[in-house]
């Protein structure tokens, strides 16, 4: 077993990156004086892939919304089911299934051991039978009925159904009632085996633990096997939106909107770099302190409800504007306006060092989260990076980075403007 210690000085922070012998990636940071425990169990494996990689190296299409349908199975078992198991030991367990992967996870103060074993067990275990995958394709059918009433999920799958031609992004997570209908108990057998191989997960703790129970719990629970990462296929995707505009009404008091600005480029994914410096670039242009969000909510065009984020994962990018606002086309005319000016005038140093302070002060505050601490050190364990990647970022990354990134960025002819106006 190989067990190396990642250490950031200046963050006086460190944790464990180890080889488990069964093919298991476990990463660990204790945090003394912590009364709390925090530990996700996660695979690479979302709701983008809509693809499964057989033997012989070639691609099968499986249905839209898998991902999210094993999650909700894998809960199940013939006696209690794991929310059940967990109840008995205090622990409180959830999971979820994002776009490009899924987590099973448990925070606790007290019982840590039994409560990841119970993770590592029920994980580890699955049970499927066509009588119950029929019974949970009618709750998740009005799960999906559900959201299309949300107006922050619709507003977005609005924009990135207008955006993208042919990415999974495009579509729920939780699939369509047609793309469900198709799955059985064989689909998610097939897609377990293949998603759910060790070697394809990763085990993240974070809190009142030490890397000794971690083990411990691991060499009893865990056995090796055989296996490699599973692979994504790249798809085609054109440079141009579908749609320019979209509208949809809902019951809302105010409109709601996503500005959404789609990103062309030649690799499948971002580079930590390009993540950090693409946040410090939308803060100069837009963040509570610029002069475009001053300007927009003094003209009261937007509310504190306004933010933005960098999109991204693999195969896709894209930058989001979003909030509430009677006059929607008027903020995003705001929004392209500004760009515009800083294509004309440029950045102001003074304002770039204020932003990457700002933000780096923010990222050492997250250290004090273990939950967020653990799900960030497997997010950077499956894009290749430890936690500590974007603080040596921060420490470097200059004006001239974020102009090189917004030369080819934030190009208005491939934007989408999605609208949620009320009923």
């Amino acid at each position: 077993m190989n067990i190396k210690e990642i250490k950031n000085e200046l963050l006086n922070e460190k944790y464990y990156d180890i080889d488990h012998p069964s093919g298991l990636k476990i990463l660990v940071m204790p945090k003394e004086n912590y009364s709390s425990s925090y530990a996700i169990f996660a695979t690479k494996y979302g709701s983008i892939d809509t693809m499964i990689q057989m033997k012989d190296g070639s691609f099968k299409e499986i249905p839209e919304g898998t991902a999210h349908f094993l999650e909700h199975k894998l809960f199940e078992s013939e006696d209690l089911d794991a929310f059940e198991r967990f109840a008995k030991t205090g622990a409180s367990a959830n999971a979820y299934t994002s776009f490009d992967r899924t987590g099973y996870l448990f925070s606790c103060s007290a019982n840590f051991k039994k409560n990841l074993e119970i993770l590592l067990d029920f994980v580890q275990n699955p049970y499927f039978t066509q009588a119950t995958v029929e019974k949970e394709q009618g709750i998740i059918g009005q799960e999906i009925d559900m959201y299309k009433d949300v107006p922050d999920w619709e507003v977005m799958f609005n924009c990135l159904m207008n955006m993208y031609h042919n990415l999974p992004v495009r579509i729920d997570i939780a699939g369509t009632h047609e793309s469900i209908a198709q799955i059985s108990a064989e689909t998610l057998y097939g897609c377990y085996d293949n998603f759910y191989n060790l070697h394809n997960m990763v085990l993240s703790v974070a809190g009142n633990v030490s890397v000794d129970e971690v083990i411990e719990v691991a060499d009893k629970m865990l056995k090796p096997v055989e296996g490699k990462m599973a692979q994504r296929k790249v798809i085609d995707e054109p440079k141009e939106v579908v749609s320019s505009y979209v509208e949809e009404k809902l019951s809302v008091a105010t409109p709601q909107f996503m500005f959404g600005f789609k990103e062309n480029r030649d690799t499948p994914e971002r580079t930590a770099k390009e993540e950090v410096t693409m946040e410090i670039l939308l803060d100069m242009i837009s963040g509570q302190s610029s002069e475009l969000y001053r300007r927009l909510f003094d003209g009261k065009l937007i509310n504190n409800s306004f933010g933005f984020e960098y999109f991204t994962g693999f195969g896709y990018s894209c930058v989001f504007f979003a909030g509430e606002s009677t006059e929607p086309k008027a903020v995003a005319d705001e929004i392209v306006k500004e760009i515009k000016s800083f294509r004309e005038n440029g950045f102001d140093k003074a304002a770039f060092d204020r932003t990457k302070k700002k933000l780096y002060g923010r990222m050492i505050m997250g250290m004090n989260d273990v939950d967020g601490i653990a799900n960030n050190m497997a997010i950077s364990y499956f894009a290749g990076e430890d936690i500590f990647t974007d603080f040596e970022i921060y420490k470097t990354v200059t004006l001239e980075d974020v102009e090189e990134l917004f030369k080819n960025t934030l190009d208005e002819n491939y934007s989408v403007l999605s609208v949620i106006k009320p009923n």
